[in-house]
């Protein structure tokens, strides 16, 4: 069985809307234009770029990655490993052809089969609301967030707020480094 395991960054208040500066939040950016860099915070986004043995975005995020990551060199191993897509409106037609093998998975069903496979972990990259949509369906097993000391108020949320029963969570590794950031890892107790 594969490990899915979302990754995020995150605002104090739940936030992951345009972190790296797209346009369209007013905030957007914030993960970078306030907040002194430190290169220790983010040693997590390389370790799991080592460790993924695929990627997983929906249909907006692969729409904004696709044209960008496949020719940036700090991404080498996200360009050679498997990647899907889950979208039930994406055409096979609107794939790149320059980014590896990429699958459209059309149902969280389709993303349940695909778990029960043989492989290493799938990270799940951007897609605000593919995860809460896995979170809901109970298909995530462990979260890799960097909290950033900052309130956003309104944007798209990591979490939904759909009524279902607790799920409690097994924290495995955090630290805290000088610039305000957290590394909050935790694994999904089932």
């Amino acid at each position: 069985m594969r490990t899915l395991i979302a990754t995020a960054f995150v605002s104090l208040d739940g936030v992951v809307e345009a972190p790296g500066g797209e346009p369209g939040h007013r905030s957007s950016g914030w993960t970078f234009k306030d907040i002194e860099f430190d290169e220790a915070a983010y040693e997590i986004k390389g370790r799991e770029q080592e460790e993924s043995a695929a990627m997983m975005m929906g249909r907006v995020s692969y729409e904004a990655f696709s044209p960008v990551w496949p020719t940036l060199d700090y991404f080498p191993r996200y360009n050679v490993i498997p990647k899907y897509v889950v979208s039930s409106t994406l055409k096979e037609d609107q794939l790149v052809d320059n980014w590896g093998d990429i699958t459209i998975l059309r149902s969280l069903d389709d993303v349940a089969a695909l778990k029960e496979t043989e492989g290493g972990p799938i990270t799940i990259h951007g897609s605000a609301t593919l995860n809460r949509n896995l979170s809901d369906a109970g298909l995530i097993d462990r979260y890799h967030l960097l909290v950033f000391p900052v309130l956003l108020g309104a944007g798209k949320r990591l979490f939904s707020q759909t009524d279902k029963d607790k799920q409690m969570l097994k924290l495995a590794e955090s630290e805290s480094y000088p610039n305000g950031i957290q590394k909050l890892v935790y694994d999904v107790v089932r």
